[in-house]
């Protein structure tokens, strides 16, 4: 295929109109810098960003900046900043091109045009999609991890020197723009974290303080008054684009995209209404603003998150591959009404209603458009659940309340953890060798509570006799609800 067939701005006139970008992509302006060029990004708030602008007749256009992915950068280019999203649907696909990426640049090589553009007074946004790993948090403190060898080499690199780390090249940014004396500006974490404006303000006011710049402290005054960090939660399922979806997306489009998304039709943002500059209406396609995330934030980890693992575990020991396939099996549906009931009572009063989210997470959780692999959720699996089952467990378990769900997901976790092709797991080692040949399966429940650093759970002689005695049934692959 030639240039000729490849999306960009003089294709753009031969599509449809309902294929076409719901604004003109010429004229937008860099108004938002984003961090990360993930398929999220593009498939989540550069989608309420193109109908933010779309919606007010205002020019916000983004430039994304990728940390590392050079040859995402070049492909974007290629395309003018263009690219498809569709979105699965039961009902079958739709394909529609997205115009709010303007510019693409890369961290490194584009270091001075991404510092220009921190300092532009029409620049009054930063958003990031960096995964946690980008932060560079240290596990003891929650604060910047300044020993980390990158960030270490950050902060000893020369006025001019190569800054490796998003939150190297942010704090830099941010610290010539108080320099600067250029406007207020608002820096929106969008990445999976609990009270992820704080951490990711925290991790930046660390930078600043560890590094040698004379006028640190100045800064950092300024930044209290000019800077704000807006906790947010995110949420839509984005499979990893396949060579199907690429194939689709041509057909669908008469021309080739290098980069096209997918994602489930669903699509949420709350945001904390704290901002200190302008910013896109994103309330005009549906954001939501808020005083305070936490009870948003709490419902999707406990509800969604919790659900899916426990989805994940219990899918994979009945034999099944892919959570609609799960939800498609006669105790799908139960389990995740059963557990979102289960758990309704650890969640603030004043977040959504766990009821209509449940009613939402079937819907979602059912699209049979959405091939969204149980193993890949169970991925993590010490990590996750830690967060995602444990605290809503103890606190049940303190009042007194039965658990009979959770104790069936921590059954099919467990079972995962002694099966040759358990998920990819960074304590698989310490978690395997819980099960010994001759070992109790209480015992073997014990240490692997042990193992998530769970000594209290693990004391519960109640809680690990009934873990255990779920194993059996899921061993032949029965799941009883």
């Amino acid at each position: 295929m030639s240039a000729d067939d490849l999306l960009n701005r003089e294709a753009l006139l031969r599509l449809a109109p309902e294929l076409r970008p719901a604004v003109d992509p010429a004229e937008l302006r860099t108004r938002v810098v984003h961090f990360g060029l993930g398929a999220f990004h593009r498939a989540h708030q550069a989608v309420f960003t193109e109908q933010a602008a779309a919606r007010s007749g205002e020019p916000w256009g983004i430039t994304a900046v990728a940390p590392r992915s050079a040859a995402t950068v070049r492909a974007l280019r290629d395309q003018d900043c263009l690219y498809s999203l569709t979105e699965r649907r039961p009902d079958g696909h739709r394909t529609r091109v997205v115009g709010s990426v303007v510019g693409a640049l890369a961290m490194g090589p584009d270091a001075k045009t991404v510092d220009a553009l921190l300092t532009d007074p029409e620049v009054t946004v930063v958003t990031l999609t960096v995964t946690e790993k980008g932060y560079h948090r240290s596990p003891m403190t929650g604060g910047l991890d300044t020993s980390a060898g990158p960030v270490a080499a950050d902060l000893t690199a020369g006025p001019d020197g190569p800054l490796t780390t998003v939150v190297g090249r942010l704090a830099a940014g941010l610290a010539a723009r108080m320099r600067a004396g250029a406007p207020p500006i608002n820096v929106v974490s969008c990445d999976n974290m609990a009270d992820n404006g704080a951490a990711l303000g925290r991790v930046v006011h660390d930078y600043i303080r560890a590094s040698a710049w004379p006028d640190r402290a100045e800064i950092l005054d300024r930044m209290a008054e000019a800077v704000a960090f807006p906790a947010t939660v995110v949420d839509r399922i984005v499979p990893a684009t396949s060579d199907t979806d690429r194939a689709a997306a041509e057909a669908a489009l008469g021309v080739r995209d290098a980069l096209p998304v997918t994602g489930e039709p669903y699509r949420q943002w709350v945001l904390e209404d704290s901002f200190a500059a302008p910013r896109p209406p994103w309330e005009l396609d549906g954001a939501l603003f808020v005083p305070d995330v936490a009870p948003y934030q709490l419902t999707k980890l406990r509800l969604l998150n919790g659900s899916h693992s426990a989805l994940a575990y219990l899918g994979s020991a009945a034999g099944l591959t892919t959570i609609s396939g799960t939800m498609a099996a006669d105790w799908g549906e139960r389990l995740v009404r059963a557990l979102c009931a289960e758990v309704a009572p650890t969640l603030p009063a004043d977040g959504p209603d766990p009821v209509a989210y449940a009613d939402d997470l079937v819907v979602r959780f059912r699209n049979p458009a959405m091939h969204h692999l149980l193993r890949q959720i169970g991925t993590d699996g010490s990590l996750k659940i830690t967060e995602r089952w444990l605290p809503a467990l103890r606190e049940l378990r303190a009042r007194g309340a039965s658990t009979p769900v959770l104790e069936l997901a921590l059954a099919a976790w467990a079972d995962s953890t002694r099966r040759a092709d358990a998920p990819a797991d960074p304590a698989a080692e310490a978690l395997a060798a819980c099960w010994g040949p001759s070992t109790r399966p209480a015992e073997t429940v014990r240490a692997l509570l042990r193992v998530l650093g769970a000594a209290d759970l693990a004391d519960d002689e109640a809680l690990v006799a009934a873990v255990a005695d779920r194993l059996p049934a899921l061993r032949t692959g029965r799941v009883e609800i």
